[in-house]
């Protein structure tokens, strides 16, 4: 899967690029940005591929956009000036797409980006061969907790901090970590993130609806915009009967 972001500063523009990477099952849409700004917040706190980049835009244009990050994602720019062509591909853009487009370019433009994601992690696998680990060694009171990662039920992010809720334990392990380095170390296999605050073990789930999940009788956990269509392809995936 390839976590991407959507960035362009018209309204109608940026709902065809969000509707565009709804359609590939291999993209997963992080967010839709109208601006550099909020696609850097985003960049800042989420692992992101891959990046679909209108240039022409006020304040921080696409392009310095891309040169500011010490390590950019992936990048399709989407302009109407074919000008910035040469420019596009100084900062080693994967494509350049040139409005108006339709469903077939920004498809063939997404494959390119799909081939190269999967060369970038068969790179990685081949020189770091990480696997996961059962257990988490987390530093909290001033000591290492041993946690079994198939007790983790969910975890919730609160700023710089993040609270890991277990079977073991009524309180939850509470320590200084990032949700994105959480998200990095937990098994993709066992664990999503299904809101920007909440990590949830997918085998630890009680019910879901399209916009709720509930973990236990008195637990509900929300499901964000942006991880919504993951989600439900994942539970529909899974589902029997009617």
């Amino acid at each position: 899967m390839v976590r991407c972001i959507a960035m362009d500063d018209e309204p109608l523009a940026l709902e065809q690029l969000k509707s565009y990477i709804l359609k590939v099952p291999y993209l997963q849409l992080v967010a839709a940005c109208p601006d550099a700004y909020e696609a850097m917040k985003i960049i800042n706190k989420e692992k992101i591929d891959a990046v679909f980049a209108d240039i022409n835009m006020p304040d921080l244009n696409g392009l310095d956009f891309i040169r500011s990050l010490k390590e950019p994602p992936l990048v399709v720019f989407t302009t109407a000036y074919s000008d910035y062509a040469i420019e596009g591909y100084k900062v080693d853009a994967i494509d350049y797409i040139l409005k108006p487009f339709g469903l077939d370019e920004f498809l063939a433009a997404a494959d390119k980006v799909r081939k190269q994601h999967e060369l970038l992690t068969k790179n990685t696998t081949d020189t770091e061969t990480k696997e996961f680990s059962p257990f988490l060694y987390i530093k909290t009171d001033h000591k290492m907790v041993r946690i079994d990662a198939s007790e983790i039920r969910y975890v919730e992010g609160m700023s710089e901090y993040v609270r890991i809720f277990t079977d073991e334990s009524a309180k939850p392990v509470v320590t200084l970590l990032s949700m994105k380095k959480l998200e990095e170390t937990l098994s993709d296999e066992m664990f999503m993130r299904v809101h920007k605050s909440y990590i949830v073990n997918m085998s630890k789930i009680l019910s879901v609806t399209k916009t709720s999940i509930q973990m236990d009788k008195n637990t509900y956990i929300p499901v964000g915009d942006s991880y919504r269509e993951r989600f439900i392809q994942y539970i529909n995936a899974r589902a029997l009967g009617k």
